[in-house]
């Protein structure tokens, strides 16, 4: 099992749920004014790093379009990464919450907005990170190196990385006669199960 390296104690991952979702998803007052932004540069925390992650990048994102623009945020980094064509392990919240409970654990207690983003492993921050490294020419210098990825969709999920359980064939639920319902533990809580073809392990 994988364990994320911190330059010092991290605290144990919090309790999540959708409304944990839902505040990564709130915007921050914006405290400075355009211009300022514009010309601040990106600030990288190198004490955080994803061990087994350092030939691709990660992005914990949400396909969710409860506020739009953390969902064009997302949609915008996303498509700004695949555009180097190297390989990409992408994690939507909502489709998984475990993504949270992983992010949570990376990140600890600090107030984060989606999506997030590692790079060979490295945290790079966010949306206005990679917009900034993007056009200073600096991203596309971090992702030279990292593995290429795989042409085409995948056939086994169509490019979804998730699956139907066949277990409870989604329900989340099992019947037998001698216990009744009891929950699926093959799956997550929408009785999905990561793509076995294209998805990673969990960190």
């Amino acid at each position: 099992m994988l364990r994320i390296h911190h330059t010092s104690a991290s605290p144990l991952p919090l309790p999540f749920s959708f409304k944990d979702i839902h505040n990564l998803c709130c915007e921050e007052p914006n405290e400075s004014s355009s211009s300022s932004t514009a010309a601040r540069q990106p600030e990288l925390d190198s004490s955080l790093s994803i061990p087994g992650a350092d030939n691709r990048i990660v992005v914990y994102f949400t396909s969710l379009r409860a506020v739009r623009s953390t969902f064009e945020d997302c949609s915008a980094v996303r498509s700004i990464l695949r555009g180097f064509h190297v390989s990409i392990d992408e994690r939507d919240l909502a489709m998984d919450s475990r993504f949270l409970s992983e992010l949570q654990g990376i990140l600890g207690a600090r107030k984060q907005t989606l999506p997030r983003v590692f790079i060979g492993g490295r945290y790079m921050g966010g949306a206005e990170e990679i917009r900034q490294l993007h056009e200073t020419g600096e991203l596309k210098k971090l992702v030279n190196g990292l593995a290429a990825a795989e042409p085409g969709t995948c056939g086994g999920c169509g490019g979804y990385r998730f699956l139907l359980c066949h277990d409870c064939n989604g329900s989340h639920k099992l019947y037998t006669q001698k216990t009744g319902f009891k929950t699926c533990t093959a799956c997550n809580e929408n009785g999905l199960i990561r793509c076995p073809y294209c998805s990673c392990a969990p960190f």
